[in-house]
């Protein structure tokens, strides 16, 4: 049994993956017989899962085999990374991602699996809802009409249009997650791959205190950051839901990238300057989840804030480095004592955003909570 329900037969696509291994962890941790396949293991730990197969996903073959046997699919191998390899890998990517999920929901659905969830991203949301820094939270219905990312963007919204067809005319019961900005330990910190706030921490990492470290682009665009374990609890939480539409995970936590680098200082103990490089790509200004439809379906929402989750994450990285002789002092406060010292960290006055507000929570820079749709709020108050 698991967690008082039966155990099931669960596949892990990209399970080598930072997003991938975690969850086969959560779902091992709950009692259910997991097969992981990627092209890769896990960087940094062995994996948990009961069978794990080095395969090719974007091989046919390959994508029968793997689902041979199970009852659900995570489908979530994907040729990703960071802004400056998707940037830089259009066709690539593009060809690579629609070859493994066209030929993933047709193994599924030959195979007659129970449920299906594929990953998405917030790429797929239009451009020119994201041109200015105090962006209005991204609804579900805010993708079409299109104008998704170039590359990456594309492809994630034709293949959630692919997932969609092979619901409404195969009779596969599909899952669609769109995922804002997952971080956490055990994920790519450095090789071009890496998320913003992993390689933030290791910027900060890396730096003597008093020093400067590089920041991409001008520093004002913003992000909202999900914490792994939130990620991970909510993709096993919509599987459960039988919701078959695309639905944001993520959090409205608002931040500037600018704000992030003060955020992690701080965890960090230390004082740095930015040196910001506009030759950089940026991605777009301003991108935040609205998490309404999800509190409706999952009666659920992530729970991490984004300083405790840069906590976890920044002791992580800085333990890795600091193991290879790079990482420079302070040590940070291990993360069982995070929860015991939340109000420690030194404020010498209150900090407000960069247009006068006051940050909700911890008091950062840059760092700002947006009103949730039909709950009131100014955007001129931000």
């Amino acid at each position: 049994m698991a967690n008082g329900r039966k155990a099931r037969r669960v596949l892990v696509t990209g399970a080598g993956g930072f997003i991938g291994h975690h969850l086969v962890n959560l779902l091992r941790a709950r009692g259910h017989w997991v097969r992981g396949v990627d092209l890769k293991v896990p960087e940094f730990e062995a994996s948990a899962a009961n069978e794990f197969t080095l395969a090719d996903l974007r091989d046919p073959e390959n994508c029968l085999q793997a689902v041979k046997g199970v009852q659900d699919v995570y489908q979530l191998a994907a040729d990703m990374g960071g802004i400056g390899y998707i940037t830089r890998n259009h066709a690539s990517l593009t060809r690579n991602n629609v070859l493994i999920n066209a030929h993933m929901l047709e193994a599924a659905r030959r195979s007659s699996v129970e449920r299906y969830l594929y990953t998405s991203s917030a790429c797929v949301y239009p451009s020119f809802l994201q041109d200015r820094e105090d962006v209005q939270p991204l609804r579900e219905e805010d993708a079409v009409p299109a104008d998704p990312e170039k590359g990456y963007g594309w492809e994630k919204l034709f293949s959630e249009q692919l997932t969609t067809y092979f619901h409404e005319e195969g009779g596969l019961d599909t899952r669609i997650v769109r995922f804002h900005n997952i971080y956490g330990p055990l994920g790519t910190y450095e090789g071009g791959r890496e998320k913003s706030p992993a390689a933030i921490c290791r910027k900060v990492a890396e730096a003597v205190n008093g020093s400067s470290i590089e920041v991409w682009g001008s520093g004002e665009q913003t992000r909202s950051y999900c914490y792994i374990d939130d990620c991970v609890e909510g993709l096993v939480r919509l599987m459960d839901s039988g919701y078959n539409r695309p639905i944001n995970l993520g959090t409205d936590e608002l931040i500037s990238v600018d704000g992030l680098v003060n955020l992690v200082c701080r965890v960090a103990g230390k004082r740095l300057e930015k040196v910001h490089n506009l030759s950089k790509p940026q991605g777009v200004r301003g991108r935040n989840s609205d998490n309404a439809l999800l509190r409706k379906v999952l009666l659920w929402e992530p729970e991490t804030s984004l300083r405790d989750g840069l906590q976890g994450t920044y002791t992580w990285i800085w333990g890795h480095l600091q193991a290879q002789g790079r990482a420079k002092p302070p040590e940070p406060v291990p993360v069982r004592q995070v929860a015991a010292r939340r109000v420690e960290i030194p404020l010498s006055q209150p900090l407000r955003t960069p247009r006068g507000g006051v940050a909700s929570g911890l008091e950062i820079p840059g760092h700002v909570r947006m009103p949730r749709r039909g709950q009131g709020g100014d955007d001129s108050s931000l």
